[in-house]
């Protein structure tokens, strides 16, 4: 068994005018040849997009993406039709399968009086590989009800067959799952066995058992792991990716 500690503050790091990102892997011009994975998760990038910005029309290839919205909305559209406004509590995956469009952008304007605001929006998008090559393109997403996500860890995206009654959308991977929870101060909760567990803060505070504090952006790569408690020490959000399999062996 092996606990990694991965600390917010030691992300590399986007930022341009419209744009703030998070890279808890090698991602873009920010490539470490040590840092490329954990288990199946190759990217797990937080984001914050300034309103009436975002990610103009580029494509992607052969990847099941899942994004979690935390703040504000952001809206999407693809190739194959679909478009939508994801907001916090929605879950949302988009397979590239053998080739697909997409943008994503934060259109939060609002018009109140004579005054206009905007909202940033920050949100955790997710990257595993899927079980084979050439899949058709897809989109899924569903709303987790907010009573159920405070109920403890929910399965927001899955491909597990035991998962297949009771996960909000499914993933093109048949090793790997993704669980969150909304955690209020006492809360506490059981991690998941599995060879590779990836434990990230969205946000709030925590402790894990054995480890200590974790915060906003803090994140733990478990190995050969599980039954660890996770107890919240103010309101927490927390996503936790449960794998088994790597990506050498996918």
């Amino acid at each position: 068994m092996t606990v990694d500690i991965r600390r917010a503050g030691d992300r590399a790091q986007t930022k341009i005018d419209w744009l703030d990102s998070r890279h808890s892997f090698s991602f873009g011009s920010h490539y470490e040849p040590e840092n490329t994975h954990h288990g199946l998760l190759l990217v797990n990038n937080d984001d914050i997009v300034k309103a009436g910005s975002g990610f103009d029309t580029h494509p992607h290839r052969d990847m099941e993406i899942v994004t979690w919205v935390l703040r504000g909305s952001l809206v999407h559209q693809d190739s194959t039709g679909n478009a939508g406004v994801i907001y916090p509590g929605l879950a949302q995956r988009m397979s590239a399968g053998r080739g697909i469009l997409h943008s994503e952008k934060n259109d939060s304007w609002t018009l109140t009086g004579s005054e206009t605001h905007d909202e940033p929006v920050r949100f955790i998008q997710m990257w595993v590989v899927p079980d084979e090559a050439g899949l058709t393109p897809g989109y899924q997403q569903l709303e987790i009800d907010d009573e159920l996500l405070r109920g403890g860890l929910v399965t927001i995206a899955s491909g597990m067959p035991r998962h297949r009654d009771h996960t909000a959308i499914t993933i093109h991977n048949k090793h790997a799952a993704l669980h969150g929870a909304r955690m209020q101060p006492g809360d506490s909760l059981e991690l998941p066995e599995a060879q590779y567990l990836h434990l990230f803060v969205a946000r709030g505070q925590v402790t894990l058992e054995g480890a200590g504090p974790l915060h906003d952006g803090d994140a733990v790569r478990f190995t050969a792991s599980g039954g660890q408690r996770v107890t919240a020490t103010e309101p927490a959000e927390i996503l936790v990716w449960e794998m088994h399999a790597s990506l050498a062996a996918a």
